[in-house]
């Protein structure tokens, strides 16, 4: 297998302020379960619950730097979005190799919504969702040039 990425944690400072600050020497990287496994799994730093019909944005506090014409694609852990119709608030959570390099180190947020009528927690260390790297391509003509300086929704403001 090609290896094309690494996990890190973001630095305290990038954590501080939107996850309590305890749960940062805690924090798990993110591992698969098999060596079958093709998702990576993300492992909650804190413990939270969602109600039915609620929402919560979990801080993962972590990055990764990913080799160019991959991406990591987030979904939550299929036997949450089972037993508890749990969805990612943006259906697949995208994360692009130039994330890292963000003004906030890359810090991957999960925005979880629990669709089910069974309230559900989440314990801290508990995997709770699933990265997937997947190679793509471009077009022949493509003429990208832009830098991302920001997160979620920076590429397309001018």
């Amino acid at each position: 297998m090609k290896k094309i990425a690494k996990f890190e944690k973001v630095s305290v400072t990038q954590f501080d302020g939107v996850a309590p600050i305890s749960a940062y020497e805690d924090i798990i990287l993110p591992k698969r379960a098999t060596s079958g496994s093709a998702g990576y799994d993300f492992f909650a730093p804190a413990s939270f619950n969602v109600a039915p019909g609620k929402t919560v944005k979990v801080a993962t506090g972590i990055r990764v730097k990913i080799d160019e014409g991959w991406v990591l694609k987030i979904y939550p852990r299929s036997s949450l979005g089972f037993k508890y119709r749990l969805t990612l608030n943006n259906t697949v959570g995208i994360i692009d190799s130039d994330y890292y390099f963000a003004d906030n180190e890359g810090h991957i947020f999960i925005k979880l919504t629990n669709c089910g009528d069974l309230p559900l927690t989440i314990e801290k260390g508990q995997a709770f969702a699933q990265g997937i790297f997947v190679e793509y391509g471009i077009t022949v003509d493509d003429d990208a040039c832009g830098v991302r300086t920001g997160g979620f929704g920076s590429t397309d403001k001018k």
